[in-house]
């Protein structure tokens, strides 16, 4: 069993889907719509925390909840049949030799269909499912009826949709008094349920949002009656897998005009009997709709509940997605490997519809995204060369606090960040190095240099000092945006915002003179070593940042003839060689440092301003960036009695290293690998070691590739509730697909391109193996121990594997605005004819960069031969492992593809 690709549009068919657990596929659109699906069509729809239509589920629920998406006929000579599966007679059957059904699944952007069987009854149904691509909150059904036997058919079709209608929160938080709240009613086409109060006790508001079924059957023919009320419709002692109203074909259903408050709602939709011959068939047209405006449900109708509407938005969605995906595109022979990376450049636009949350694995959080998350889904549109990342990347940084922090309630709009109002007080401690990773990616892209000198605000509320104070003149009152000791609202450059970031991380320090783990860093789970513990991994990951701002106030001065730089006068004191050169090797000093800073900006800032000279400045950052790499090299490299070698990762909460060879156990982590080679600090011997050691101690095909960690059976290590977790699972032990990626791209970076392909083709690999994965195409958060794909869409990991295919793998990079081509392809991944190629959308341009190999030689033996675009040869910069294509070049294009073809030998 295995799904398969059945054109170059990343479609794929299952056969017998039903038979795998936990299977489920997003429905959504840009609107806000949300839709999770399985192939019983079980799953939920909402548009939020607090407006779900289905009732919310996780996982398990998939498998234990009767309250779906549901389609029954009734058949007459044969009685109840549901058209999903979810009668109880066909799941008692549905094992045993007497199943006549057979059940398959086809999907693709954005839409799902499933096709279901019965051999004994002569009878197919094909429901598809989707979500509109246009401002409307709702999701659309069809079912069509085909009868594949000889005789004539006579059946009633009766649509059963529960309508939760309310919060996620009211399913275990009074779920019987909310729907005392229900006022539902019934107009020519569906159930409508408005309840009167969104119900919190933390303040009870008026509802104004409104759930809808509604539909139509043959001929855009409209019900005859309903059942709008759950109770009525499954009978005493009835279920929805049973429910009396089908199985003893009641036809006490309501008309038109039917008002009814305070209970359960359900959207039953019966229709008119119908005559089915044979070869013939009939289509019913369902909308699930989500109204936040309180109108009325009229233009839903108009819009939406006829065959030919839908034929014609299914039309559109299909057209939509696509066109957006084939901005970015990769041909490497495999055909497999091509579409299933469709999927991966879609998961970053879903993780920004859907957050981290809303679909049933992702059953932790409320909804929206995090601080890391905006930063790393802007890497894929980056890629994507989306017009709109400019303001993103602005807005963002909004976010930031005078203390090199950021917010953590992060609302809807854009650079929209809210300020704490719950005392949950926390810092993870590799917040602050993300922004830089993504704005120099859109510098490199773009060449816009000048963006670092723009003006934006600081993030204010009650947290100060790294969480560890709070400020107690701030109020919501004051507002969230910084102000002077003038009331001033206070704007820095986002060179500020990142050198505060940067440069407070720096001083902060544990006692072995690694950054403070604080609460957690990436991993979520390391949050038992605030007092002692240590991020060694993420003071490499700072060390390269402080690196990058060299590089860009390099650049800043000699292509901008920038010689000053403007920063707020309170952050002198983190510039220490401006004025007496601190002793880094001093914990305390480099502390001190950092509470002087804190106590100078603890409730508002001077709004003073220090003119800089940025080649001091240059010399201040580079300082601490080399004194790290050499103390990260000198003090965190450890080995085994086997003499492998490789990065102490952390320390724990007694102060103790993490990696090595301890009284239990070797232990290793990945993280520490990987950012220590990805930002140059591992030197090219020691970057041999960390491959050998990794194998030895991480690599795992079975889970498909490297794991996160081994196995940790000291339980008295004092690091975090992860390594309470089965070892195997989510952040202990998993391959887990973040750091894996990050690795792979560590690894071409540094030129070990073998090694780099070892890891990222082993999770590919591992993925396309259905048996083992159970996951539809794409990239999961993890692989548990049993080899099965977790946390389905929504990942950072796709967007890290982006980055990585377009430029590491094919080699697209920015260069300050000019396009460097730098391939790394092995020879497997060109076709039969020795061609790959990239489609990808780079300053404003459609690009479709062409490689032949016809030598098929692997990467390390071909260099760069000849190069030309739209047929004309060109003068690159440089020749051989790569080229530069100037900026000018590519701004006078004016064709909508333009091909480049890289001859390689």
């Amino acid at each position: 069993m295995t799904w398969m690709f059945t054109d170059n549009n990343g479609t794929f068919n299952l056969k017998q889907a039903d038979e795998i657990s936990c299977l489920y596929f997003p429905l959504a659109n840009e609107s806000g719509m949300m839709s999770a699906v399985t192939p019983s069509l079980n799953g939920d729809i909402k548009t939020g925390q607090n407006s779900f239509l289905l009732q919310p589920v996780s996982a398990e629920d998939l498998h234990n909840n009767r309250s779906n998406r549901n389609f029954w006929f009734n058949i007459k000579g044969y009685g109840p049949w549901s058209a999903t599966g979810n009668s109880a007679r066909q799941i008692s059957s549905k094992y045993s030799k007497k199943s006549d059904e057979t059940v398959e699944l086809e999907a693709g952007f954005l839409w799902h269909k499933v096709i279901r069987e019965n051999r004994q009854i002569n009878i197919r149904a094909e429901i598809t499912n989707f979500v509109p691509v246009d401002d409307d909150q709702l999701e659309l059904m069809k079912v069509s009826i085909i009868n594949t036997g000889k005789e004539k058919i006579e059946l009633t079709a009766t649509a059963a949709i529960p309508v939760f209608g309310r919060s996620a929160d009211n399913l275990r938080d009074h779920r019987h008094v909310t729907s005392l709240l229900n006022h539902i009613k019934t107009n020519n086409y569906g159930v409508i349920v408005k309840p009167t109060l969104s119900f919190d006790e933390r303040g009870h508001k008026r509802n104004y949002t409104s759930y809808a079924v509604l539909g139509s059957g043959p001929d855009n023919s409209n019900p005859i009656g309903f059942c709008p009320v759950l109770q009525d419709f499954i009978g005493e002692g009835g279920t929805l897998d049973w429910p009396r109203t089908i199985v003893e074909g009641n036809s006490d259903y309501v008309k038109s005009g039917f008002e009814y408050d305070g209970y359960e709602s359900m959207g039953a939709l019966r229709f008119k009997e119908e005559e089915l011959e044979p070869g013939n068939f009939i289509s019913y047209i369902i909308v699930m709709a989500i109204d936040q405006t309180g109108n009325k449900m009229d233009k839903y109708i108009e819009k939406y509940c006829s065959e030919k509407s839908f034929d014609k938005k299914l039309a559109e969605n299909k057209e939509y997605w696509q066109s957006k995906l084939n901005q970015l595109t990769f041909y490497t022979g495999d055909h497999n490997f091509d579409n299933w990376m469709k999927w991966v450049t879609l998961q970053p636009i879903l993780r920004r519809i859907y957050g981290c949350s809303f679909l049933p694995y992702h059953d932790y959080g409320r909804g929206g995204r995090g601080w890391r998350d905006l930063w790393q889904d802007c890497l894929a549109l980056l890629l994507m060369d989306d017009e709109n990342v400019h303001d993103l990347l602005y807005n963002n940084f909004a976010g930031v606090r005078i203390d090199g922090s950021n917010a953590t309630i992060i609302g809807n709009a854009p650079g929209e960040f809210i300020a704490d109002r719950n005392n949950i007080s926390r810092l993870w401690i590799d917040h602050g190095v993300w922004p830089l990773q993504t704005t120099s990616l859109y510098i490199n892209m773009t060449g816009n240099l000048r963006f670092l000198l723009e003006k934006q605000t600081y993030f204010k509320d009650g947290i100060i000092s790294f969480a560890r104070e709070r400020d107690e003149y701030w109020n919501i009152d004051i507002g969230n945006k910084l102000k002077s000791k003038e009331g001033k609202i206070y704007q820095g450059s986002i060179l500020e915002h990142i050198l505060l970031e940067n440069l407070t991380a720096f001083f902060n320090v544990g006692e072995n003179n690694n950054l403070r783990l604080e609460d957690a860093d990436w991993n979520d789970g390391l949050d038992m070593a605030s007092e002692k513990g240590e991020s060694v991994a993420f003071t490499a990951f700072y060390a390269g940042n402080l690196l990058e701002i060299v590089r860009l106030l390099e650049k800043l001065r000699d292509q901008e003839g920038i010689t000053e730089v403007e920063l707020l006068e309170e952050i002198n004191v983190l510039l220490d060689s401006l004025n007496d050169s601190l002793n880094y090797s001093n914990v305390e000093e480099k502390n001190k440092t950092l509470a002087k800073y804190f106590n100078s900006c603890k409730h508002n800032i001077s709004g003073n301003m220090l003119s800089i000279p940025i080649n001091e400045l240059i010399k201040d950052i580079k300082c601490k960036a080399e004194w790290v790499v050499e103390h990260f090299r000198k003090e965190e490299w450890i080995g085994d009695k086997n003499g492998y070698e490789w990065f102490n990762g952390y320390y724990d909460n007694n102060g103790q290293r993490v990696d090595g060879v301890g009284p239990v156990e070797t232990r290793m982590t990945l993280t520490g690998q990987v950012f220590s080679t990805m930002f140059d600090i591992a030197t090219e011997k020691q970057i041999e070691k960390i491959t050998l050691a990794a194998d030895k101690y991480l690599f795992d095909k079975k889970v498909g590739g490297y794991r996160l960690n081994t196995e940790f059976k000291d339980k008295e290590l004092q690091l975090g509730r992860c390594f309470e977790f089965a070892y195997g699972h989510k952040e202990n032990g998993a391959m887990f697909s973040h750091m894996s990626v990050m690795y792979a791209k560590a690894l071409y970076q540094r030129d070990f391109v073998k090694e780099g392909y070892k890891v990222w083709n082993t999770i590919y690999q591992h993925c396309l193996d259905f048996e083992k994965s159970r996951i539809y195409p794409g990239i999961p958060e993890y692989i548990n121990s049993r080899g099965r794909g977790m946390y389905t869409y929504l990942t950072g990991s796709a967007s890290w594997l982006l980055l990585t295919m377009v430029t590491e793998v094919f080699g697209i990079k920015g260069f300050l605005g000019s396009l460097k081509i730098e391939p790394k392809l092995q020879k497997e991944q060109f076709d039969q004819d020795g061609k790959a190629s990239i489609n990808i959308n780079f300053a404003g341009n459609k690009l479709k960069v062409e490689y032949i190999n016809t030598d098929k030689l692997d990467c390390g033996e071909y260099e760069i031969k000849k190069v030309t675009m739209n047929g004309r040869e060109i003068t690159p910069h440089e020749m051989g492992s790569y080229v530069v294509i100037d900026k000018g070049d590519l701004q006078i294009l004016e064709a909508d593809e333009n091909i480049i073809i890289v001859k390689l030998g």
